[in-house]
């Protein structure tokens, strides 16, 4: 399925074939858009509890957001019980399946390429991962707020849930756990 949100991108699902230029924008979205937030120390940090999730692709619920011939952003969704991380994540898989009934669905690896920061790209990616997981039964979402991603979810009807510190890569950075009813 293919959408265009008002920002003019076309949403697409992300593909194999996709998965360096993925890993390229967002090592660029953690380095950049983070570094209003987040010492250098703790940027690199970020690298290894963030990224690229390949489940997501292969479970066809990772988005890919082109605009003006170009990559502007990506993100995804899961039904899955891991709230965040990409595969080189230490201790963060949890590939069950969750119940849509009792448990809410994961909203996962938001990126914006910094060239369409501030563009509506992250706010379509959003909706087109709450609306796929609605068509599948869910009733909320939850993610796992970066510093710099909270404005977006806050604006978009997210709640924080808990705040926490992840120093698995070496610097402690600051996440929010954040939810919203659909």
């Amino acid at each position: 399925m293919t959408a265009k949100p008002a920002t003019g991108a076309t949403i697409r699902p992300a593909r194999l074939a996709d998965l360096a230029a993925l890993q390229s924008v967002m090592d660029l979205a953690i380095g950049t858009l983070q570094s209003a937030f987040l010492a250098p120390a703790q940027i690199a940090a970020s690298r290894a509890v963030m990224g690229l999730d390949r489940q997501l692709v292969a479970d066809g619920t990772y988005f890919i957001a082109e605009a003006d011939g170009a990559l502007a952003g990506c993100g995804g969704w899961s039904r899955r019980a891991t709230l965040y991380g990409g595969d080189h994540s230490a201790g963060l898989r949890e590939p069950r399946l969750l119940d849509p009934a009792t448990e809410a669905a994961r909203v996962r690896a938001m990126y914006t390429h910094p060239a369409f920061a501030r563009r509506g790209i992250g706010r379509a990616l959003l909706a087109h991962c709450e609306a796929a997981a609605r068509a599948e039964g869910f009733a909320r979402c939850e993610l796992m707020a970066t510093l710099a991603g909270e404005p977006l979810y806050r604006v978009a009807g997210y709640d924080v849930i808990e705040e926490i510190v992840d120093d698995r890569g070496g610097a402690p950075v600051p996440l929010k756990r954040m939810g919203k009813v659909l």
